[in-house]
């Protein structure tokens, strides 16, 4: 488990509850930023579970992944996932902090732990995909020592990728 004095973080498992809630509302987030950003609309209601359906999230759960939940005064505030790549590689997704927690230090302090988390799993390199459209999470990426590197997957979504070194 990693700490501060308003955030903790922790494994837990991806089909709690708590996770499943969490993984909504990632989905619906950056769901609507992208129908916002190429439609100027909200996504739908059909679109939202459409996309759920066809995004799941049972990779992030041993033995091909770990799924992290972080809580701002113990509410589960934050979340992300790590998919196991190969013996040195894991691939972080599903980086979330709820809206009301965002500007608490959240994001970088769900980032360490995930960073802490990959390199319990032997992991030297973490690798992540994802929207140039989500401009404050890649500037948090830039800001905790990943690079963008070029493409290494042909998913939909997929238009900017990052890797950090964990053994620098």
């Amino acid at each position: 488990m990693t700490t501060s004095q308003t955030w903790t973080a922790a494994l837990a498992d991806v089909a709690s509850d708590e996770a499943l809630a969490l993984l909504r509302e990632f989905y619906i987030d950056v769901s609507d930023r992208y129908y916002q950003h190429h439609f100027g609309r909200d996504s739908t209601p059909e679109e939202i579970e459409e996309g759920l359906a066809g995004s799941p999230s049972d990779h992030l759960a041993p033995p091909t992944g770990v799924f992290l939940i972080g809580r701002y005064h113990g509410t589960a505030d934050a979340c992300a996932g790590l998919k196991i790549v190969d013996d040195s590689t894991v691939e972080l997704t599903r980086m979330f902090v709820r809206h009301a927690r965002r500007r608490t230090g959240g994001g970088a302090f769900m980032l360490a732990a995930v960073d802490s988390a990959a390199r319990d799993l032997g992991a030297s390199q973490i690798i992540l995909d994802t929207r140039l459209d989500l401009v404050e999470a890649r500037e948090l990426y830039l800001k905790h020592g990943y690079v963008e590197v070029p493409a290494f997957t042909d998913r939909q979504y997929a238009e900017v990728f990052y890797s950090k070194d964990l053994t620098a």
